[in-house]
């Protein structure tokens, strides 16, 4: 007798079939190349780079980075890597630092690295910018810190050093700067907010998660940049991820350190149990060296020059977008960008932007919606990259005809009937079925998100974080069919 799993064949299928099948799953998927995603995705255009990287991947697929002892490549190329980023931000080639999966996690050891400096501090804060990254806020709850979010600027969108300065306790343990911020793509006063850290005798992170690779080379291209990195007195540590504007493939984000003692903080090791003796410089023990080497790869094969070209592109096209958004009626830019991140919003209340990202989508072209939240108005994210340049043309376009499609329609009334069923409920007992049969009354379906983020718009934020799990929680379950 057999036993049927499902997903699991009973016999080995041939390997050729395999393709197939997986170009059917990505069918819906958004377009990872060309600029027409302006999230998530970074495209270099040049496939001599994607076939390096894939090849430096593969070469290493097998190669576990979690003991460096076993494996010295992995020593040399974390060596080299680091180095360039280091060298690059205000740091030379012997800055401490550390390659890890992502931003997420190099904030998570950045934080991680603050707190464990401080053991005297039993119950540690940080302070951040309301406009900082949510990773902030996921390091709090996993590394039990409490993280103080103060308002910023609402016209320019920065954090106001005056006010971080403010909420510094004796409890705090590190002082946050973005440069840029992701949802408005201004870089906070960094020198003033570290100076003021460091008379306090704090540290001070600079997440440059998304800008890191990007703002040099657009100083280079001739846009006024603020300092940032390193090279500022006061900042202690720094976050850059290569798989953004380094165009690496994901999986790739380097965490600098002034010091040597602050990097050994945040690293992990136990030799309490039977077994081997564990030493982790990052989150994760047993990992691929597959993003390190193809980190590398890219790198080596952009070089400067690859890079600025790149950076000049990106800010041509951010420059031609942010013209061309001021003769849209109904649009602006919120602040003043220095990165080429871009938020647009409306004063129009005809203007649904939930609708104009779902109208754009369906033009090919993809805008990610940004929730209203402490004071800030909901916005639209671009993030436009070396490719971008080739079709900002065909943004604006799309724009254009989805403002004026949006807005023939009239203004959406908000969702005061869902609202009021989803009060009858309790959002962390609402089972998958539930929630799944709840969501056409939403609006949602295929490339249909509007109603979605309108409800999650109108909700506070506690029960938008509730029903976001749910809403997960639903689309991972045979509930919910997206395709």
């Amino acid at each position: 007798m057999t036993t049927a799993h499902p997903g699991l064949p009973q016999f080995g299928r041939p390997a050729e079939e395999l393709p197939d099948e997986l170009r059917a799953m990505t069918a819906h998927d958004l377009p990872t190349r060309g600029g027409r995603t302006t999230a998530y995705t970074y495209d270099a255009g040049r496939p001599d780079v994607r076939e390096a990287a894939e090849r430096a991947y593969l070469a290493m697929l097998d190669v576990n980075g979690l003991d460096p002892t076993a494996f010295p490549s992995i020593v040399a190329l974390e060596r080299r890597v680091v180095g360039a980023v280091a060298t690059r931000l205000g740091g030379d080639d012997g800055t401490p630092g550390i390659f890890t999966s992502g931003g997420t996690e190099s904030i998570l050891l950045a934080v991680k690295a603050a707190r464990d400096c401080r053991p005297g501090i039993a119950e540690p804060e940080i302070v951040v910018p309301a406009t900082a990254h949510a990773a902030f806020f996921k390091a709090g709850r996993y590394l039990k810190v409490k993280v103080v979010a103060v308002p910023v600027d609402p016209g320019t969108f920065r954090a106001v050093p005056a006010a971080m300065a403010a909420a510094c306790t004796s409890n705090t343990v590190l002082v946050v700067a973005s440069a840029p911020s992701y949802a408005h793509g201004v870089v906070d006063p960094v020198t003033e907010i570290a100076a003021d850290a460091a008379g306090r005798g704090l540290p001070c992170h600079v997440d440059a998660c998304v800008g890191g690779w990007l703002l040099p080379w657009l100083a280079e291209a001739g846009a006024a940049v603020p300092e940032f990195d390193l090279s500022v007195p006061g900042v202690t540590s720094l976050s850059c991820d290569l798989h953004k504007f380094g165009y690496a493939p994901k999986g790739a984000s380097v965490l600098l350190f002034r010091d040597r003692p602050m990097r050994l903080a945040a690293y992990f090791a136990c030799a309490q149990w039977p077994g081997y003796p564990v030493v982790n410089s990052t989150v994760q023990s047993s990992k691929g060296a597959g993003p390190l080497a193809a980190a590398w790869a890219t790198l080596q094969v952009l070089g400067a020059d690859g890079y600025r070209e790149l950076g000049r592109a990106a800010l041509t096209a951010t420059r031609r977008l942010i013209a061309g958004v001021d003769t849209i009626d109904g649009l602006r830019v919120l602040g003043s960008p220095d990165a080429t991140l871009v938020a647009l919003g409306t004063d129009d209340a005809a203007l649904d932007l939930w609708e104009l990202a779902d109208e754009t989508r369906a033009r090919g072209f993809f805008l990610q919606p940004q929730l209203s939240v402490a004071g800030l108005p909901a916005s639209l994210h671009l993030t436009l990259t070396g490719v971008s340049e080739l079709g900002v043309d065909g943004l604006l376009d799309a724009l254009r005809e989805a403002v004026a499609a949006v807005g023939a329609r009239g203004p959406v009334a908000p969702p005061t009937e869902l609202l009021a069923l989803l009060d009858q409920f309790d959002l962390t007992d609402l089972d998958d079925a539930t929630l799944a049969a709840l969501l056409p009354a939403a609006g949602f379906g295929p490339a249909r998100m509007a109603g979605v983020n309108r409800l999650l718009d109108a909700l506070p934020p506690e029960l938008r974080d509730q029903l976001a799990t749910r809403f997960l929680s639903a689309l991972y379950s045979p509930y919910l069919e997206q395709n």
